[in-house]
């Protein structure tokens, strides 16, 4: 079986993950477009969407599609074969629409008319939290974006960084401080609001068709409707909730993408490629062969990790559905351990095995019109991805010693 379809068991997700990948494949030059021109693959993007592919994260109640998690992820991972930083950008909508529609936290009414948005006209949203000043939001950091009251309206202030996907965004959830009660809170601000702008600052090594840069809020002013909810105090040694979503498993998707790729290019050019010191395709060598075994290993043990993860939150999101308790309240700290550990696994398999093939491909994948120099350059973004590896080792320590039936033990 085609490795890109291994874990599409059923005839539907086989026709979902070819029609996806259909779709990706046509415009596949795009990609190198956008990572040497860096700026997104908008023709992607905007065909993803005229196939509503952006409303697979909408309740069903709300016309959307409510697809499960592991049909989301045999999407997201397709797509990341052709364009990661698409797919990645995608899914951070995705991400977004999955967490408010299992979680319900926001008024119903609101929920309600963004849904419309997303299904009727088309639009995307993305969650800008990440500050110069700050640093990740997984470490604490509290909003330097300000916000004050003017009547009854909200006037927000402030610069938020690795704002994915910004030139084709119509919504941004962002936290700020509000002042002078010192409370964190969510907003949700619309593109079309006068004084918000985008500064194109974002220029790095990989991930260049992203288009994360910076959102900018001068004098913002919005209704009190706009304020979506009041975080609470947390530790700032833990994670924010929506990082331990199960669908922040978007993102070990997207780089198990780069790595499928990446094996890819090597068979490819292992099948092919015979120095005339050898009397056939260097695939046949035994050295070539240890190493595309090891990478085989690699990729096929985080994959079925991912999957199994997937899997078995689809399966009790059922039972939950079966026994009419509706989605869990507290879904996002589901099995968190095992949820945060795929990425860490995912990722550090998703380099070895890109590193693996670019030694198979030897100094030809250095070369800038190669493929796997920019495969190179994009999997390595995922080690500053949430959650971080750390806190993911903090929780597994943690979990083992509550195991034990011992108390947690402070970090320090």
């Amino acid at each position: 079986m085609n490795i890109q379809n291994y874990f599409a068991v059923t005839m539907e997700q086989q026709e979902l993950v070819q029609w996806i990948g259909e779709i990706a494949d046509h415009y596949a030059d795009g990609a190198v477009e956008a990572d040497e021109q860096n700026h997104l693959n908008a023709e992607l993007i905007q065909a993803l969407k005229d196939a509503e592919y952006h409303t697979f994260s909408v309740p069903q109640e709300y016309g959307g599609k409510g697809i499960s998690l592991t049909d989301f992820l045999l999407c997201q991972e397709r797509i990341a074969q052709v364009d990661a930083p698409t797919a990645i950008a995608i899914g951070w909508h995705h991400i977004s629409m999955f967490n408010l529609a299992q979680s319900r936290a926001w008024d119903e009414d609101v929920f309600a008319d963004l849904c419309r948005d997303v299904v009727e006209h088309g639009a995307l949203i993305n969650r800008a939290d990440s500050e110069a000043s700050t640093g990740s939001p997984s470490r604490g950091g509290r909003p330097q974006t300000k916000v004050t009251l003017s009547g009854d309206q909200y006037v927000l202030n402030g610069r938020k960084s690795f704002t994915t996907m910004s030139p084709m965004l119509d919504y941004f959830l962002i936290s700020a401080t509000i002042e002078p009660d010192n409370k964190v809170a969510d907003f949700l601000i619309p593109r079309n609001v006068e004084g918000v702008s985008i500064d194109p600052v974002w220029d790095m090594v990989g991930m260049r068709g992203t288009a994360s840069h910076n959102l900018v809020l001068e004098n913002v002013t919005l209704p009190s409707k706009a304020c979506v909810g009041i975080r609470p105090n947390v530790n700032p040694d833990q994670p924010r909730k929506w990082e331990l979503s199960a669908y922040m498993m978007n993102i070990p998707a997207s780089y198990l993408g780069i790595a499928i790729a990446a094996r890819q290019h090597a068979i490819d050019f292992a099948s092919t490629y015979q120095p005339n010191s050898v009397n056939e395709p260097i695939i046949h060598l035994p050295h070539i062969q240890q190493k595309l075994g090891q990478l085989e290993l690699e990729l096929t043990t985080a994959r079925h990790f991912m999957y199994a993860v997937a899997n078995r939150w689809d399966m009790e999101q059922q039972n939950r559905l079966s026994a009419g308790k509706g989605s869990s309240s507290d879904y996002q700290n589901w099995n968190s351990p095992d949820i945060a550990a795929v990425k860490t696994v995912a990722i550090q398999a998703a380099i070895s095995v890109t590193d693996q093939a670019m030694r198979i491909v030897g100094a030809h994948s250095l070369a800038m019109s190669h493929p796997l120099q920019r495969l190179y350059r994009d999997v390595r973004f995922g080690l500053h991805n949430p959650p971080m590896d750390d806190v993911t080792i903090t929780q597994l320590a943690q979990r083992a010693i509550r195991s034990q039936g011992t108390k947690e033990i402070a970090t320090k």
